[in-house]
């Protein structure tokens, strides 16, 4: 039960510091060792992410960098309807796949390509010009973008956000992250309470979930701490070590999955 604990409490205090939510971490780690089916994780993912994301924004309060209410709201709506579609993909290719290592697959190959191209853009994005949408329908468009693929992989929110919400919206490191948990947030309620009404709560032992969401909640915590007292430089460091970490996990956790 520890190691479920510490997982969550480590992945969570980076995915606070960097706004990647700490569910790319959990959910890849739980995909490699953990005897778990691939719904049983994105739900535990999932909402521990969302303890984690509650946490941070609580902490995060009285921190120095402040939501744009207008710009952050949209996104927020949007991930709301992005966290409602990305669950009912997931429900659906389930179903047709009718083999959980099929859609796990598919999972950790899309995190693969999302991932490195995130990264790739990280390290040259100063040679990529960034923009300021000001059009309501981008923010809101976003944001269901972002939520929706939150939402499918079972990951929060993931590296994908900060990368657009700086190319969209000129968003430094730290105000993307803000924004990013504040999207994230808003689509994993979405997302479990589609699943709760949908009356698909997988069956598990709820000492784990409590177990993760305590790690969740401390880590992200800590976390907004550790990021308030980081520069920009710092964070955009932690990013891509962390990404290029995910990256190899996701291709073992593939490769596992095709041979399983």
């Amino acid at each position: 039960m520890f190691v479920y604990l510490i997982i969550s409490f480590l992945a969570s205090i980076v995915g606070a510091i960097s706004g990647i939510g700490g569910g790319v971490i959990i959910k890849p780690a739980l995909d490699s060792f953990s005897p778990f089916d691939v719904t049983l994780v994105s739900f535990l993912s999932g909402n521990t992410v969302l303890a984690m994301t509650a946490a941070a924004l609580l902490k995060n309060r009285k921190s120095e960098i402040k939501l744009d209410k207008k710009t952050s709201s949209l996104l927020a709506a949007g991930g709301v309807v992005g966290g409602w579609g990305g669950k009912l993909i997931f429900d659906s290719l389930r179903m047709a796949y009718g083999n959980d290592n099929d859609i796990g697959a598919t999972q950790s190959l899309i995190l693969v390509c999302l991932t490195l191209s995130v990264l790739l853009f990280t390290l040259f994005k100063h040679r990529i010009p960034s923009y300021n949408l000001k059009k309501s329908s981008y923010r809101l468009l976003t944001g269901v973008i972002l939520g929706g693929i939150a939402s499918f992989l079972g990951i929060g929110g993931g590296p994908i956000n900060l990368a657009i919400l700086y190319l969209l919206f000129s968003m430094d490191s730290k105000t993307a992250a803000l924004n990013s948990i504040f999207i994230i947030f808003f689509s994993q309620v979405t997302n479990l309470l589609f699943t709760i009404f949908s009356g698909n709560i997988p069956v598990f032992s709820p000492i784990i979930l409590i177990f993760m969401i305590l790690g969740g909640v401390s880590g992200g915590v800590l976390g907004s701490w550790f990021s308030r007292n980081m520069t920009h430089r710092q964070v955009d460091y932690l990013f891509s070590g962390v990404m290029t970490i995910i990256i190899g996990v996701s291709l073992f956790n593939f490769y596992n999955y095709l041979i399983l």
